[in-house]
């Protein structure tokens, strides 16, 4: 009689072979009111309408302003800027609008901005910027003073994708006056702003990677400063020295990425 050791073996392979498969659980059935493919199917005025009718629940306005996003005109703008101000419907409400090309699109978001409060507020500022909409320059200039420092913060960063000279003069200024935690946002949208100037005005881009250089610039922005400078060859004569770059990352370079030792 072969011993055991009290211990149970693995079932053999033909053992394995031969137990029957269990049974898949059958798949989870949607429930009709949170089944998006139907609406997803609709044609445009349909969404249109579905947005504009009161009757409908917040996942159906929803999934139909995702569509209208891809699929929606002029005609659909309206409806989905009268939620801007809805708590849940608000960030599809701009997901819809910010794709489409049409100027009204800016009109809606520039109108709601005074309107909104808090998150609400910064949504719509985010979509201004997305959208680099540059008419709202003035109204995004007073919010970087705002007393609340979330919505500060937000407007600073659309400034600075919007670029541009006059975002350009915004920033600048908003660097001479602001504190954390609004100074650093600041100063990564200058840093935007710059290199999306450096194309179309290169001598107004170094003039702010130059300011973006300085001892009191956020760590991470004033090294980017530095490497575009050093890239840019030597500093332009000013009244102001360049500073060039210190500490062990500037010790160890070879390359001269990092800093350009004058010889």
């Amino acid at each position: 009689m072969p011993q055991t050791t009290g211990q149970t073996q693995p079932p053999s392979s033909a053992a394995r072979q031969a137990a029957p498969a269990a049974p898949r659980p059958p798949a989870p059935t949607v429930p009709p009111e949170f089944d998006a493919l139907p609406i997803w199917k609709m044609d445009p005025p349909k969404l249109v309408a579905m947005v504009k009718d009161p009757s409908s629940t917040v996942f159906q306005k929803a999934i139909a302003c995702k569509k209208l996003a891809f699929v929606g005109g002029k005609d659909a703008i309206p409806p989905m800027a009268a939620l801007l101000d809805h708590p849940q419907l608000s960030c599809y409400a701009r997901f819809g609008m910010e794709p489409n090309p049409d100027p009204s699109v800016d009109d809606a978001f520039r109108a709601a901005l005074p309107k909104l409060n808090g998150r609400l507020k910064i949504g719509v500022i985010n979509s201004i910027g997305v959208r680099k909409d540059a008419k709202a320059l003035d109204a995004l200039t007073k919010l970087i003073d705002d007393g609340d420092p979330e919505i500060a913060c937000a407007a600073a960063a659309s400034v600075g994708m919007i670029g541009g000279m006059q975002a350009a003069r915004v920033l600048e200024s908003a660097l001479g006056r602001t504190k954390p935690p609004v100074f650093p946002v600041a100063a990564r949208a200058c840093l935007l702003c710059a290199e999306n100037l450096m194309p179309v005005n290169r001598a107004r881009s170094l003039q702010l990677y130059h300011l973006l250089s300085g001892e009191n610039m956020p760590k991470p922005v004033r090294l980017a400063a530095l490497r575009v400078l050093n890239a840019a060859g030597p500093a332009p004569v000013t009244g102001k020295k360049w500073p060039p770059p210190t500490g062990e990352a500037a010790e160890r370079d070879t390359s001269g990425f990092l800093g350009r030792r004058n010889r």
